[in-house]
């Protein structure tokens, strides 16, 4: 079984244009999402997945400094463009990422990854249930659901959200989910980036807790919001 991460990514965001390169401590937004994703232990292969458009040109320059795959495909069919970049990498698992969540931790992806192994279950998320900060976004299917998604699903939030029909028919598919222990779970917490507001506070946390050569680990995230109540209220109101 190969199991790919594949990392959406794109210049063009609505909210905050350009925010997948916006520089923390002098690195790229994404350069941490790769670098943190390197910790796997269960990862096969990492590939960034972003669009045709001349704007994300820039991503692909990134991915070559890096040494990882770029696959460029449909600008508004995310669904089109994760199934034809598991096609062409011949995943058997694909674990998807998104690029503004940069405090992703590798071994929650492995949590994630292994029960996909373990039960043989279509899919497995942190976010079926609201336990996880929002940002801490990480799912996996199988190559197989994911082309059952992509030959049967055309409406516009399939297109979008990938796995928006897995989610709204949990019935129809074998489903896992990973949650925090009850003393960890914070949904309350929002850890993205979309608005100044989070980049200024993923700055902050990133200045706090983040050391060469490692990975910001969930629980040290934690620790830290709840020790500084003054930082969660800095993207509080979005």
């Amino acid at each position: 079984m190969k199991v790919i991460a594949i990392i959406q990514a794109r210049m063009g965001s609505m909210r905050l244009p350009g925010k997948v390169l916006m520089s923390i401590n002098g690195k790229p937004v994404l350069e941490y999402v790769i670098q943190f994703l390197k910790f796997s232990k269960l990862l096969d292969q990492i590939i960034v997945a972003t669009t045709n458009l001349p704007q994300d040109n820039e991503i692909e320059k990134l991915c070559k400094k890096l040494n990882i795959e770029c696959y460029r495909g449909s600008v508004d069919n995310v669904l089109e463009r994760y199934y034809e970049c598991a096609r062409l990498y011949h995943g058997d698992l694909i674990v998807r990422i998104t690029a503004d969540d940069p405090l992703i931790d590798a071994t929650i992806v492995d949590q994630v990854i292994q029960i996909c192994k373990d039960t043989k279950c279509d899919f497995a998320s942190t976010a079926i249930t609201p336990k996880f900060p929002f940002g801490y976004f990480i799912e996996s299917l199988t190559f197989s659901t994911l082309k059952k998604l992509y030959l049967t699903q055309n409406d516009p939030l399939s297109k979008e959200h990938v796995t928006y029909f897995i989610k709204q028919n949990i019935q129809l598919f074998n489903v896992k989910e990973i949650s925090p222990s009850e003393k960890l779970a914070r949904p309350q917490y929002r850890l993205t980036i979309d608005y100044k507001e989070d980049f200024h506070l993923m700055s902050k946390i990133f200045k706090k807790l983040y050391t060469p050569n490692s990975f910001i680990q969930y629980k040290d995230v934690i620790e830290l919001l709840d020790k500084n109540p003054e930082l969660a209220k800095i993207n509080k109101n979005i």
